[in-house]
């Protein structure tokens, strides 16, 4: 953004005065703005009503009492370009574009000319809902609108209205700071938002939902900005499936990309990312409300076993910890609690001291003993009219919030069932700096949430991430295969290991076989071969010159019936290796947004069996390579499984770092490269296939 542009977004956001511009569909947002406590002038502007939501009508823009800092655009599709134009004429700070049927309908050109139209306005849309400025008590918004703010809280902004609308109708209590639908961010993307509302003092976390992304470099820029300013972001990210993709180029024209590839990029940028909207909601209420935990050790309390069992269960798949009591601690909570209790982490403090709150409080004082980063108490309250036991639940939660606000641990009180909190707690709980956390599974999964990114910024911040490569610019140029020879040649060439090799014909096979020494693999080498097992170009196992002749002929008459096109006089002869601790599939790949990217995944048969795979955008550091080894499910065989040599994982990230840096310096010419099987043995890696594109 401009600094001109910035300055618009800034008074779209918090406008001393606005026009709403349209007939039925206008009229909403000004009682949306009576409704939320907007203080300034709403001017209507209709040439053909005298009224709209109760107030007098201007018949043009040019009449308004001055130019409008903010503007809600509710016109047919055809007249829209020419009001935006005329705002911007009037030099309006910024206009949401309710109106649809511009890009996501096809129409690129009309949506072309809206921008145009705005010039340095800030333009939210078109086919969006608007914007709701909790802090600021500000609604450009076309539907009714929940959510409330206690003066700080999460922003979201979306790609879909309705989510957005549901959102704000939650009833969870998650802080509302702001809330935007971005619909076909023609002027401003998600990006766009990100920047600005990060600076914001009052937006404690960052909630997004994304169909697709237009510019990921500047996102990434804005989603690191955000980072080092500590807001964190949490991801919703929608179109994953192959359905689910076609629908996001029909709702708003944007591309839904492929799923490994936005995992790899939150992951590079320290973003949370959620499955479902409940995820995202009560991940950002922890966030907003608690904080960000140091670590991942979790002190739980129940007033039931049951309870007790199930916060560990859900909690050790997690990675949360919930490290027993110290002996000193295990001593004075046996001290404290009755004699039907056993000391243990998560605690059941049981049903005799329940409701009682010094009692209680006494159990919880000594079970903090300073050990624990985040504090969950479960409890479900009674249902509106069975009140006679609630009492009781809230002396508990007071002895909670006096506990751990003593000892300053970010604390949450959960329900086991999500709807099994009232209203009136949940309020009591947000005022006291508790957060009041629905479902067991929710709550654990956003401490879970929280404590990665934790973590995960201050890996980030020791080492930022470099800039993604940009695809070539032009058009997409024909690819053509490199034999594998050539290939290997150039990985060797990089800084691979490779098998002793020769390139040999029929003539001089047998005599450089005998010098390369057996057991022996034999390949027919052309660049029309991508398949060689396919097309019998390959023989295993040659153990004399005999075999290796008879392969040679063989082989010739194999790929003449199979793949007549691609028969060559060349033959790779390579030197067995010994049997690997693993294999690895290895490839880089061009994405038109993305860039490179380096996917690793089990190789040999587990590749399609237990569908194994990390993939990293390029630049990756070394440390980014460790850390996704580390996370693939073949990982336990890098280590010495069941009494085998263990692999050296720093020479294995080196040699794939070379890899990265080879894939980036020929990023011009170098389309794809796969290397499958990488063999990974004690004291080196081995490229035994090779499979390579390039481009022209």
């Amino acid at each position: 953004m401009t600094p001109e542009q910035k300055h618009n977004l800034e008074r779209l956001f918090n406008p001393r005065h606005m026009a709403v511009i349209g007939g039925r569909d206008a009229a909403v947002p000004i009682g949306e703005c009576d409704r939320i406590g907007f203080a300034g002038e709403i001017w209507p502007v209709n040439p053909k009503r005298e009224t709209l939501g109760g107030r007098r009508c201007f018949a043009s823009i040019a009449d308004l009492p001055e130019a409008p800092d903010a503007a809600f655009v509710a016109v047919p599709a055809s007249a829209a370009p020419d009001v935006i134009r005329q705002l911007a004429e009037r030099g309006a700070g910024g206009a949401v574009c309710y109106t649809a049927g511009f890009g996501e309908a096809g129409n690129e050109a009309a949506e072309a000319a809206l921008v145009e139209a705005a010039g340095a306005m800030a333009l939210v849309g078109p086919n969006c809902y608007g914007l709701i400025n909790y802090v600021g008590k500000v609604a450009l918004w076309p539907f009714a609108h929940g959510g409330a703010c206690p003066g700080y809280g999460a922003a979201i902004i979306t790609q879909s209205g309705m989510l957005s609308s549901d959102l704000t109708m939650s009833q969870r209590s998650v802080p509302f700071a702001y809330m935007v639908s971005a619909g076909n961010q023609a002027a401003l993307g998600l990006e766009a938002y990100v920047d600005f509302l990060a600076e914001k003092p009052e937006v404690r976390a960052i909630g997004l939902h994304i169909e697709g992304l237009k510019d990921i470099r500047r996102f990434s820029d804005a989603a690191l900005k955000a980072l080092e300013l500590n807001k964190p972001i949490v991801v919703l990210k929608t179109g994953t499936s192959k359905i689910g993709a076609q629908l996001t180029i029909n709702h708003t024209g944007s591309l839904s990309g492929t799923d490994d590839l936005y995992r790899a990029l939150f992951d590079r940028l320290g973003i949370i990312q959620v499955s479902n909207p409940a995820d995202l909601l009560e991940t950002l209420k922890f966030l907003c409300i608690c904080g960000i935990p140091k670590g991942r050790k979790v002190m739980g309390f129940t007033c039931s076993g049951g309870g007790a069992t199930m916060l560990a269960d859900y909690g050790e798949p997690l990675g949360l910890d919930f490290p027993a009591p110290r002996p000193d601690t295990a001593q004075a909570l046996a001290s404290r609690l009755p004699a039907i209790a056993t000391v243990s982490n998560p605690l059941d403090y049981t049903t005799p001291i329940w409701g009682l709150p010094d009692r209680v409080k006494s159990v919880m004082d000594a079970a903090l003993d300073g050990s624990h980063d985040v504090a969950v108490l479960v409890q479900d309250y009674p249902l509106p009219g069975l009140d006679e036991s609630k009492q009781a639940y809230l002396n508990d939660a007071a002895a909670f919030l006096q506990a751990t606000g003593a000892r300053n641990v970010p604390a949450a009180i959960c329900s086991t069932l999500p709807e099994n909190v009232d209203a009136d707690t949940r309020a009591f709980l947000v005022a006291n700096n508790v957060a009041p956390m629905q479902g067991i599974h929710e709550t654990l999964d956003a401490v879970a949430n929280a404590a990665w990114f934790g973590a995960r910024r201050s890996e980030i911040l020791g080492n930022l991430p470099k800039c993604l490569l940009p695809a070539p610019p032009g058009p997409a140029i024909q690819r053509r295969q490199i034999d594998e020879w050539t290939g290997k040649q150039e990985l060797r060439a990089a800084g691979l290991d490779v098998p002793p090799a020769r390139l040999v014909t029929p003539a001089d096979a047998v005599r450089a076989a005998d010098a390369l020494g057996f057991p022996l693999a034999l390949k027919m080498n052309s660049a029309d071969l991508a398949h060689k097992t396919e097309a019998g170009a390959v023989r295993l196992g040659l153990q004399n010159a005999d075999e290796v002749a008879e392969a040679i002929a063989r082989m010739h008459d194999d790929v003449q019936r199979a793949r007549p096109d691609a028969v060559s006089d060349r033959f790779i002869l390579e030197r067995m290796i010994e049997p690997p601790l693993a294999e690895l599939l290895v490839s880089i790949r061009r994405d038109p947004q993305f860039g490179l990217a380096m996917t690793l995944a089990s190789g040999g048969v587990f590749v399609e069996l237990i569908g194994d795979a990390e993939t990293l955008l390029l630049p990756a550091s070394e440390a980014d390579i460790l850390a996704a080894l580390t996370r693939l499910k073949i990982a336990p065989l890098l280590d010495g499984f069941r009494g085998r040599p263990a692999a050296d994982r720093h020479q294995l990230a080196r040699s794939l770092s070379a890899l990265a840096r080879y894939a980036e310096t020929q990023s011009d010419r170098i389309d794809d490269v796969e290397i499958n099987p990488l063999f990974i043995l004690p004291d080196r890696v081995c490229a035994v296939d090779v499979l390579m594109h390039c481009r022209g």
